[in-house]
């Protein structure tokens, strides 16, 4: 595990050690957490968002089966390509 250290003011540091019964590094570790989950979560918010704008729909016109067959076609000739076995 790293250690970081932490500066707090000299009144803030009184006003802790009047509350012995806590655990500062774990209350400090859970803020750093929940900061993280917080930026993480709009992080990917922001990306969805994104994503959504820079999407592009199809035109209507467009034919995916036509597109697919013309490049087949092209790729392989009219046979359809593929392996052909002697016989």
């Amino acid at each position: 595990m790293t250690v970081i250290s932490v500066r707090v003011s000299d009144d803030v540091k009184k006003r802790m050690e009047r509350l012995k019964h806590i655990n500062w590094s774990e209350v400090i570790r859970k803020a750093i957490m929940e900061v993280l989950e917080e930026e993480e979560e709009r992080n990917l918010a922001r990306a969805v968002l994104l994503n959504e704008k820079v999407r592009k729909k199809a035109p209507r016109e467009w034919n995916s089966v036509e597109v697919i067959r013309y490049w087949r076609e092209h790729r392989y000739g009219e046979t359809g390509g593929g392996c052909q076995r002697d016989s």
